[in-house]
């Protein structure tokens, strides 16, 4: 069953629809909310994990890009500033899903983007502001 992680931004003409109603109800799709940022007044922000056959995927997409809802993936909001980053491994032991792992022969980290859940525990742990979660 195909997973993806997505940023949805949407309109503020449609901030009060059931949107993650309509996708579980109607297209029988597994959805996780990861973060949201929605008010009346502006345009909502949604990071969800979405699942489902890929037929019925590929519908609630459509369905959402119909409506309006801007779609992207959840790894072009999440930054690594390699140039920064000293390797000083404090944020490691901080992510829940090891997106963020140390290569101990080299002593240097890395960063999965696809592992990533948008938590925030390594932003305010980085001394050196090398992560930054476009949100």
């Amino acid at each position: 069953m195909p997973k993806k992680r997505l940023v949805l931004t949407f309109p503020q003409t449609v901030v009060e629809e059931p949107i993650t109603y309509r996708l579980i109800k109607d297209y029988d799709l597994v959805v996780n909310i990861l973060r949201a940022r929605i008010s009346r007044e502006e345009e909502g922000r949604l990071i969800m994990e979405i699942s489902g056959e890929k037929e019925a995927l590929d519908k609630g997409l459509n369905y959402l890009k119909k409506i309006g809802v801007a779609i992207q993936p959840l790894a072009k909001d999440v930054r690594w500033l390699e140039d920064r980053c000293t390797h000083c491994t404090v944020c490691v032991p901080l992510c829940p899903t090891e997106a963020i792992v140390v290569d101990r022969e080299r002593m240097e980290i890395s960063l999965d983007k696809d592992r990533c859940i948008v938590c925030g525990a390594c932003i305010p742990a980085c001394p050196y502001k090398a992560v930054e979660i476009l949100f």
